[in-house]
């Protein structure tokens, strides 16, 4: 094993000074592969655009109404994407042999899937800004205050920061980045066994069940509440009817399984 510097491994110090120099090559990344950028932003407006209007016709609550409901579903869906671009990214470094590399240099194991997540991040939050400003366009509002709306914002980071981990863990697992776009691609059902897009109370008993206990339905409806866009449905099960509190613990869930095997599977490489 090489040579490690003195707090590099055990100390927060170590870890935030080793993380933020990770930070800044995924961002540095995300700003030489302004393609990849520029697709995964546009991508939410040009799905709300069709959903709103085509969508929009066909369902109980037409026009403005829909597209007010649909925007925190987008939100969050794209969200959930976190968990496509970790694992691409993860796989293409692995695939590249840039993750060897990395191993290599006196670092904190942690600080290269931490940076990664955390890049991710920000980026997501300064994409969000383009999809709020086009849901304000087609008849989106923020009915719940400036308070319930920042709160709206912050859960929806830390449900992007969440899933971009278990993202991370996959695309180690998957160690090609062929592979990786593949599975990844397979994400894009999460939202739709969900609430994102439809409400779930006229599904098939169990298919309701499924898309409620998905935690992009619990996401989706804490959203809704806070921003003021829809009430909380009644009658449906625990993390919907309780969002918020729902949302907080699947996050805490899926940080405290995927965290530590996203490190580990870092540390060990392909053992």
């Amino acid at each position: 094993m090489s040579t490690v510097t003195t707090g590099s491994y055990g100390s927060a110090y170590g870890l935030a000074y080793d993380g933020a120099a990770m930070l800044g090559r995924q961002l540095r990344r995300v700003r030489n592969n302004p393609g990849l950028l520029i697709l995964t932003q546009t991508m939410p407006i040009t799905m709300l655009l069709f959903f709103g209007y085509v969508f929009g016709s066909a369902l109980a609550m037409p026009g403005e109404e829909y597209r007010a409901f649909l925007v925190p579903g987008l939100l969050v869906a794209t969200a959930a994407n976190g968990i496509m671009t970790g694992m691409f990214q993860a796989a293409q470094d692995i695939h590249r042999g840039v993750t060897d590399r990395l191993r290599t240099l006196p670092v904190s194991r942690a600080a290269v899937p931490l940076g990664q997540s955390v890049a991710d991040v920000l980026v997501t939050a300064a994409g969000t800004v383009p999809l709020l400003l086009v849901g304000l366009a087609v008849g989106w509002r923020v009915e719940g205050g400036a308070l319930g709306a920042a709160g709206a914002v912050g859960l929806l980071l830390l449900f992007r920061f969440a899933t971009t981990w278990i993202g991370i863990f996959l695309g180690l697992l998957t160690r090609n980045e062929e592979a990786a776009g593949q599975l990844g691609g397979a994400t894009f059902v999460l939202p739709l066994l969900s609430n994102a897009y439809i409400p779930t109370d006229g599904l098939p008993g169990w298919l309701r069940t499924v898309a409620e206990w998905n935690p992009i339905s619990a996401v989706t409806t804490a959203l809704r509440d806070l921003f003021g866009n829809a009430p909380v449905p009644e009658g449906a099960a625990w993390p919907v009817t309780h969002p918020v509190a729902g949302s907080l613990a699947w996050c805490a869930v899926l940080l405290a399984v995927f965290v530590p095997l996203a490190v580990r599977r870092y540390a060990h490489g392909g053992r």
